[in-house]
Protein backbone atom coordinates (compact mmCIF):
# COMPACT_ATOMS: atom_id res chain seq x y z
CA UNK A 1 0.00 0.00 0.00
CA UNK A 2 2.95 2.41 1.25
CA UNK A 3 4.43 1.97 -2.43
CA UNK A 4 1.33 2.67 -4.66
CA UNK A 5 0.23 5.94 -2.49
CA UNK A 6 3.93 7.07 -2.40
CA UNK A 7 5.79 5.13 -4.42
CA UNK A 8 10.04 6.26 -4.20
CA UNK A 9 10.49 5.49 -8.25
CA UNK A 10 8.87 5.04 -11.10
CA UNK A 11 8.60 1.27 -12.39
CA UNK A 12 10.25 1.17 -15.95
CA UNK A 13 8.89 -2.46 -16.78
CA UNK A 14 6.03 -4.63 -16.03
CA UNK A 15 4.69 -4.70 -12.92
CA UNK A 16 2.01 -7.84 -13.55
CA UNK A 17 5.02 -9.85 -14.89
CA UNK A 18 7.84 -9.29 -12.10
CA UNK A 19 5.37 -9.77 -9.20
CA UNK A 20 4.29 -12.72 -10.80
CA UNK A 21 7.83 -13.96 -11.45
CA UNK A 22 9.09 -12.92 -8.17
CA UNK A 23 6.45 -14.41 -6.15
CA UNK A 24 6.35 -17.82 -7.91
CA UNK A 25 10.40 -18.40 -7.29
CA UNK A 26 9.71 -17.28 -3.81
CA UNK A 27 6.91 -20.23 -3.69
CA UNK A 28 8.98 -22.21 -5.60
CA UNK A 29 12.48 -21.56 -3.51
CA UNK A 30 10.30 -21.84 -0.19
CA UNK A 31 8.60 -25.54 -1.07
CA UNK A 32 12.56 -26.74 -2.84
CA UNK A 33 14.02 -25.77 0.80
CA UNK A 34 11.04 -27.38 3.01
CA UNK A 35 11.94 -30.65 0.91
CA UNK A 36 15.68 -30.82 0.82
CA UNK A 37 15.89 -29.83 4.67
CA UNK A 38 13.67 -31.72 6.78
CA UNK A 39 15.09 -29.73 9.66
CA UNK A 40 15.42 -26.14 9.74
CA UNK A 41 17.38 -23.63 11.83
CA UNK A 42 14.65 -23.35 14.03
CA UNK A 43 14.32 -26.72 14.84
CA UNK A 44 17.58 -27.79 14.84
CA UNK A 45 17.72 -24.55 18.02
CA UNK A 46 15.20 -26.47 19.47
CA UNK A 47 17.09 -29.76 19.15
CA UNK A 48 20.18 -28.50 19.93
CA UNK A 49 20.68 -28.11 24.10
CA UNK A 50 24.55 -28.98 24.71
CA UNK A 51 26.28 -28.48 21.39
CA UNK A 52 27.44 -24.79 20.48
CA UNK A 53 29.21 -21.78 21.41
CA UNK A 54 26.52 -20.13 23.88
CA UNK A 55 25.19 -23.41 25.54
CA UNK A 56 29.17 -23.64 26.40
CA UNK A 57 28.89 -20.17 28.51
CA UNK A 58 26.73 -18.46 31.09
CA UNK A 59 24.84 -15.87 29.95
CA UNK A 60 21.69 -14.13 30.86
CA UNK A 61 19.23 -15.64 28.76
CA UNK A 62 17.88 -11.96 27.59
CA UNK A 63 21.84 -11.29 26.29
CA UNK A 64 22.09 -14.83 24.97
CA UNK A 65 19.12 -13.87 21.74
CA UNK A 66 20.66 -10.73 21.45
CA UNK A 67 24.26 -11.89 21.03
CA UNK A 68 23.25 -14.12 18.35
CA UNK A 69 20.81 -12.20 16.66
CA UNK A 70 23.64 -9.93 16.03
CA UNK A 71 25.85 -12.77 15.17
CA UNK A 72 23.34 -14.05 12.72
CA UNK A 73 23.16 -10.69 11.13
CA UNK A 74 27.23 -10.67 10.95
CA UNK A 75 26.85 -13.86 9.41
CA UNK A 76 24.55 -12.69 6.66
CA UNK A 77 26.47 -9.78 5.84
CA UNK A 78 29.51 -11.68 5.01
CA UNK A 79 27.71 -14.03 3.05
CA UNK A 80 26.26 -10.98 1.07
CA UNK A 81 29.82 -9.98 0.46
CA UNK A 82 31.15 -13.72 -0.73
CA UNK A 83 28.10 -14.08 -2.77
CA UNK A 84 29.15 -10.86 -4.41
CA UNK A 85 33.60 -12.07 -4.51
CA UNK A 86 33.04 -15.31 -6.01
CA UNK A 87 31.81 -15.31 -9.61
CA UNK A 88 30.50 -18.78 -9.58
CA UNK A 89 28.14 -17.66 -6.23
CA UNK A 90 27.72 -14.57 -7.98
CA UNK A 91 25.99 -16.56 -10.86
CA UNK A 92 23.40 -17.60 -8.38
CA UNK A 93 22.82 -14.34 -6.83
CA UNK A 94 22.87 -11.99 -9.72
CA UNK A 95 19.59 -13.23 -10.73
CA UNK A 96 18.71 -11.47 -7.93
CA UNK A 97 20.22 -8.34 -8.97
CA UNK A 98 18.49 -8.68 -12.63
CA UNK A 99 15.48 -6.97 -11.85
CA UNK A 100 14.98 -3.81 -13.88
CA UNK A 101 12.64 -2.69 -11.16
CA UNK A 102 13.54 -2.72 -7.02
CA UNK A 103 9.90 -3.30 -5.30
CA UNK A 104 8.96 -5.36 -2.16
CA UNK A 105 8.92 -8.48 -4.27
CA UNK A 106 12.70 -7.59 -5.23
CA UNK A 107 13.35 -8.16 -1.25
CA UNK A 108 11.89 -11.77 -2.03
CA UNK A 109 13.49 -12.80 -5.10
CA UNK A 110 16.54 -15.42 -4.44
CA UNK A 111 17.52 -18.21 -7.22
CA UNK A 112 16.82 -21.52 -5.51
CA UNK A 113 19.95 -22.71 -5.36
CA UNK A 114 20.91 -19.60 -3.54
CA UNK A 115 18.06 -20.17 -0.84
CA UNK A 116 19.42 -23.64 -0.20
CA UNK A 117 22.96 -22.41 -0.04
CA UNK A 118 21.74 -19.60 2.61
CA UNK A 119 19.85 -22.04 4.60
CA UNK A 120 22.56 -24.32 4.42
CA UNK A 121 24.79 -21.43 5.89
CA UNK A 122 22.40 -20.70 8.56
CA UNK A 123 22.01 -24.77 9.87
CA UNK A 124 25.62 -24.36 10.13
CA UNK A 125 25.74 -21.30 12.07
CA UNK A 126 23.11 -22.36 14.33
CA UNK A 127 25.49 -25.58 14.90
CA UNK A 128 28.37 -23.65 15.80
CA UNK A 129 26.82 -20.93 17.92
CA UNK A 130 23.91 -23.07 19.68
CA UNK A 131 21.22 -20.26 20.22
CA UNK A 132 18.33 -19.92 21.96
CA UNK A 133 15.43 -20.77 19.61
CA UNK A 134 14.23 -17.78 20.36
CA UNK A 135 16.74 -15.66 18.86
CA UNK A 136 16.51 -17.63 15.38
CA UNK A 137 12.40 -17.11 14.83
CA UNK A 138 13.65 -13.13 15.69
CA UNK A 139 16.37 -13.59 12.91
CA UNK A 140 14.19 -15.01 10.32
CA UNK A 141 11.49 -12.85 11.16
CA UNK A 142 14.18 -9.61 11.02
CA UNK A 143 15.75 -11.22 7.86
CA UNK A 144 12.59 -11.09 6.06
CA UNK A 145 10.79 -8.30 7.49
CA UNK A 146 13.62 -5.97 6.48
CA UNK A 147 13.96 -7.32 3.57
CA UNK A 148 10.87 -6.55 2.36
CA UNK A 149 11.33 -3.13 3.69
CA UNK A 150 14.79 -2.12 2.50
CA UNK A 151 13.58 -3.42 -0.97
CA UNK A 152 10.42 -1.06 -0.94
CA UNK A 153 10.15 1.48 -3.46
CA UNK A 154 8.70 3.79 -0.99
CA UNK A 155 8.98 7.51 -0.09
CA UNK A 156 10.59 8.29 2.90
CA UNK A 157 12.07 11.94 3.87
CA UNK A 158 15.62 12.41 3.86
CA UNK A 159 15.50 13.27 7.64
CA UNK A 160 14.07 10.46 8.75
CA UNK A 161 16.05 7.85 6.83
CA UNK A 162 19.47 9.78 8.10
CA UNK A 163 17.69 8.51 11.50
CA UNK A 164 16.48 5.53 10.38
CA UNK A 165 19.69 4.49 8.70
CA UNK A 166 21.37 4.44 12.39
CA UNK A 167 19.40 1.34 13.62
CA UNK A 168 18.23 -0.42 10.35
CA UNK A 169 19.01 -0.53 7.10
CA UNK A 170 16.72 2.07 4.88
CA UNK A 171 15.44 1.40 1.17
CA UNK A 172 17.41 4.55 -0.20
CA UNK A 173 20.44 2.75 1.38
CA UNK A 174 19.68 -0.84 0.20
CA UNK A 175 18.79 1.17 -3.18
CA UNK A 176 22.02 2.26 -4.01
CA UNK A 177 23.32 -1.74 -3.62
CA UNK A 178 20.73 -2.47 -7.02
CA UNK A 179 22.63 0.05 -9.24
CA UNK A 180 23.89 -0.77 -12.29
CA UNK A 181 27.12 1.10 -11.11
CA UNK A 182 29.80 -1.49 -10.27
CA UNK A 183 31.59 0.64 -7.38
CA UNK A 184 27.62 0.68 -5.89
CA UNK A 185 26.16 -2.85 -6.80
CA UNK A 186 29.00 -3.75 -4.49
CA UNK A 187 28.49 -1.83 -1.24
CA UNK A 188 25.77 -1.43 1.10
CA UNK A 189 25.67 -5.69 1.79
CA UNK A 190 23.74 -5.26 5.25
CA UNK A 191 19.78 -6.51 5.01
CA UNK A 192 19.12 -5.42 9.00
CA UNK A 193 21.55 -3.18 10.97
CA UNK A 194 23.59 -0.59 8.75
CA UNK A 195 26.72 -1.22 11.03
CA UNK A 196 28.56 -3.64 9.14
CA UNK A 197 29.05 -1.78 6.17
CA UNK A 198 30.59 1.57 7.96
CA UNK A 199 32.85 -0.95 9.99
CA UNK A 200 34.32 -2.83 7.23
CA UNK A 201 34.28 -0.04 4.50
CA UNK A 202 31.27 -0.81 2.13
CA UNK A 203 29.21 2.29 3.20
CA UNK A 204 27.84 4.25 0.42
CA UNK A 205 25.57 7.43 1.43
CA UNK A 206 23.68 7.78 -2.10
CA UNK A 207 24.56 6.97 -5.68
CA UNK A 208 26.29 9.38 -8.02
CA UNK A 209 23.53 9.96 -10.39
CA UNK A 210 20.77 10.36 -7.89
CA UNK A 211 18.29 8.00 -7.00
CA UNK A 212 15.74 9.39 -9.77
CA UNK A 213 18.34 8.91 -12.40
CA UNK A 214 20.30 5.57 -10.98
CA UNK A 215 19.51 2.91 -13.43
CA UNK A 216 18.42 -0.52 -11.67
CA UNK A 217 19.77 -3.76 -12.68
CA UNK A 218 22.51 -4.96 -14.69
CA UNK A 219 24.24 -3.52 -17.75
CA UNK A 220 24.19 -7.36 -18.96
CA UNK A 221 20.24 -7.76 -18.17
CA UNK A 222 18.18 -5.20 -19.68
CA UNK A 223 15.63 -7.00 -21.85
CA UNK A 224 12.42 -7.08 -20.14
CA UNK A 225 11.42 -10.26 -22.04
CA UNK A 226 13.87 -12.21 -19.86
CA UNK A 227 11.79 -11.27 -16.61
CA UNK A 228 9.60 -14.43 -16.78
CA UNK A 229 10.48 -17.63 -14.60
CA UNK A 230 12.09 -19.63 -17.11
CA UNK A 231 14.60 -16.91 -17.88
CA UNK A 232 15.20 -16.39 -13.94
CA UNK A 233 15.67 -20.19 -13.43
CA UNK A 234 18.07 -20.53 -16.04
CA UNK A 235 19.61 -16.94 -15.70
CA UNK A 236 22.99 -18.43 -13.51
CA UNK A 237 23.69 -21.00 -16.54
CA UNK A 238 24.10 -18.84 -19.55
CA UNK A 239 24.07 -15.66 -17.89
CA UNK A 240 27.67 -13.33 -18.23
CA UNK A 241 28.46 -13.06 -14.94
CA UNK A 242 30.40 -9.94 -16.38
CA UNK A 243 32.81 -7.72 -14.24
CA UNK A 244 30.71 -7.46 -11.15
CA UNK A 245 32.44 -10.20 -8.75
CA UNK A 246 34.84 -8.49 -6.40
CA UNK A 247 37.84 -10.78 -7.00
CA UNK A 248 37.96 -10.53 -10.82
CA UNK A 249 39.56 -6.80 -10.00
CA UNK A 250 42.29 -8.52 -8.45
CA UNK A 251 43.12 -10.35 -11.36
Amino acid sequence: MWEFLAPRKQLTTSKAIRWLSNITITILGTAIVRGVFPVLAASLAADQSSFGILNQIFLPYPFKVFLAVLVFDLIIYGQHVLFHSIPLLWRLHMMHHADLDIDVTTGLRFHPLEVLLSMGIKIAAVAIIGPPVLAVIIFEILLNGTSMFNHGSISISLGIDSLLRLIVVTPDMHRVHHSVVIKETNSNFGFNFPWWDRLFGTYRAQPAAGHDKMVIGLSLFRDEKKLTLPWLLALPFIGNPGRYPMLLKKR
